[in-house]
């Protein structure tokens, strides 16, 4: 069900807006009031739920009242509803609406990623270490792990948001996570990879030039910007979709974390034309990553109002007649 659900604690004196705003919109479903019920902070709980197709403009307008900031506003996903007259009208109402994405709900769920707590840095030096071991032994199977593990596109996605929303300082938190915790990955792999090259664990295929696994991640070509480019669109319309299973394609599909290890190895292995390609690799996916995941944010947001601004102009001309 395309539904949001939302607890409100309004001062009383907003409370007759915030009613009247809520009560007049048919996408606004199941409103309920209750006087003087909250508390921390004190005010008039308020819950009702909202169709999606609507959420961006009641949410813009609650907030002009400055309820979040004076009371508290919490946004729910709502699960399962079942379906009644109210619902097909709101939809109705709604058109080409019905689809919007909440912007409220997909900032909210790049935050999220964008918190840089010490198990972000420690997922990414064991992704880093799982993909030197499958550079060794030429195992895809352990790249691919290694991608999954690695937690950089949260960090990637939460820059580009924040190129998107004009807030430096979420940016620069973004690119020092990055810039310190591939560091970080790249110096314990290369430890451990010396430790790999020192006990002669490597592969003999590996030992004798055979590297099909590194050299394709050290050789940087039109592919590597077309794949990030795609993997890029794709992943922030997961995000913006709430699709997890197309965001677990563009974990696997980003050569980061592969790149990391391969320039810890090579570099281990005294490889240098490796690790210098390993590393035009790296930084070749983080920035298309960063400008397309961009791109494709404001191209969204643009093509969503415009979509509102015509359905608004039709609704008023039908209206009219």
């Amino acid at each position: 069900m395309d539904m949001i659900h939302i607890r409100a604690v309004s001062p009383p004196d907003l409370t007759d807006a915030v009613v009247g705003l809520l009560a007049d919109d048919p996408c606004v479903l199941n409103l309920i009031v209750r006087r003087d019920a909250a508390r921390h902070p004190e005010g008039d709980s308020i819950a009702c739920d909202i169709l999606t197709g609507a959420a961006n403009e009641i949410l813009r307008r609650l907030r002009t009242l400055r309820v979040d900031q004076r009371g508290s506003l919490v946004i729910e996903p709502v699960d399962m509803a079942f379906p009644s007259a109210a619902v097909e009208e709101g939809q109705r109402s709604l058109g080409p609406l019905r689809r919007a994405p909440v912007w409220e709900q997909v900032e909210a769920r790049i935050r999220a990623e964008g918190r840089y707590q010490p198990s972000f840095y420690l997922y990414l030096v064991i992704a880093g270490m799982i993909g030197s071991v499958g550079i060794v032994t030429n195992s895809q199977i352990l790249i691919v792990a290694a991608m999954v593990v690695g937690p950089e596109y949260g960090a990637i996605v939460a820059v580009a948001l924040g190129i998107d929303r004009r807030r430096p300082s979420v940016v620069r938190r973004g690119l020092f996570a990055l810039g310190t915790g591939f560091l970080l990955t790249i110096a314990v792999t290369f430890l451990f990879s010396l430790l790999i090259r020192g006990f002669g664990l490597q592969s003999e295929a590996f030992d004798r030039g055979l590297r099909p696994v590194s050299n394709l991640i050290n050789t940087p070509n039109f592919f590597s910007i077309a794949v990030a480019t795609l993997a890029g669109i794709v992943g922030i319309l997961s995000l913006t979709e709430a699709r997890t299973s197309a965001l677990l394609g563009v974990f696997i599909s980003v050569t980061t974390i592969p790149a990391a290890a391969d320039i810890a190895v090579s570099t281990a292995f005294t490889s240098w034309p490796d690790a210098w390609g390993s590393l035009v690799q790296l930084v070749v996916n983080i920035v298309v990553l960063i400008v397309v995941g961009t791109a494709v944010l404001k191209a969204q947001r643009a093509i969503w109002r415009r979509v509102a601004l015509r359905h608004a102009h039709c609704t008023g001309a039908e209206e009219k007649t």
